[in-house]
């Protein structure tokens, strides 16, 4: 029989603490074993569900405990292995010369971008302060930083249970992915070449207008 309670008590360090039953009853001991998802961490005040067990000298315990949302921890971890395997995939075809580096370098440092921003946006959510406009964490996300989106989101808990955010999220993502699958072809791949040196080109051109005009006033002075 499952019952339902909440935590009242709590030691992190020590990994137990204390159940109150919403029925009456005796304070119910509980430990971090005894939780079916050991990635979460419970908090005080926080429901649980449990079975009712004892230990060795008769004590109540608890065993086989869920907090809310583990379900949506699952759907998280689906979601975590789906990054990760799009990025061993793309780092395949780089170091097998099949993409250019370089757009390996993109996605790295794009997830590392936008989980920085996903960090800066609960940190300032928290603290009343400033927020990141989803919009920016959409484009992020758009742009190849989607990955790095989908550990902030499942590790700092983030942005993961808003259904309308989440919609878009996955939009983004699937537009990535396909402008991916298409720069796979020989046609995406010429055609993201040009553009890219052209780019190259342009940044190039103005770094050495940058430094002769730099020049030019070092030697007037």
């Amino acid at each position: 029989m499952r019952t339902k309670g909440k935590i009242t008590k709590w030691n992190d360090d020590k990994g137990f603490g204390f159940i109150t039953p919403n029925a009456t009853g005796k304070p119910v001991f509980i430990h971090i074993s005894a939780f079916n998802n050991r990635f979460r961490r419970p908090e005080i005040n926080q429901e649980v569900t449990y079975s009712l067990t004892t230990d060795k000298n008769g004590r109540p315990r608890a065993e086989k405990a869920t907090l809310p949302g583990d379900n949506l921890c699952k759907k998280g971890a689906f979601s975590i292995i789906i990054a990760v395997a799009f990025l061993f995939v793309i780092s395949f075809f780089a170091v097998t010369g099949k993409i250019p580096l370089f757009l390996l370098v993109i996605y790295f440092a794009g997830s590392i971008i936008t989980f920085a921003a996903y960090a800066f946006d609960k940190s300032a959510a928290q603290r009343g302060a400033w927020r990141t406009s989803e919009n920016i964490l959409h484009l992020l996300s758009l742009v190849g930083g989607w990955p790095g989106a989908i550990f902030a989101q499942q590790k700092l808990r983030h942005k993961s249970k808003k259904q309308e955010f989440r919609f878009v999220f996955w939009i983004t993502v699937l537009l990535n992915v396909g402008v991916f699958l298409w720069l796979l072809t020989p046609d995406g791949m010429t055609t993201f070449q040009l553009y890219s040196r052209k780019i190259i080109s342009r940044m190039g051109m103005g770094t050495l207008l940058t430094i002769g005009i730099y020049s030019d006033n070092m030697s007037e002075k």
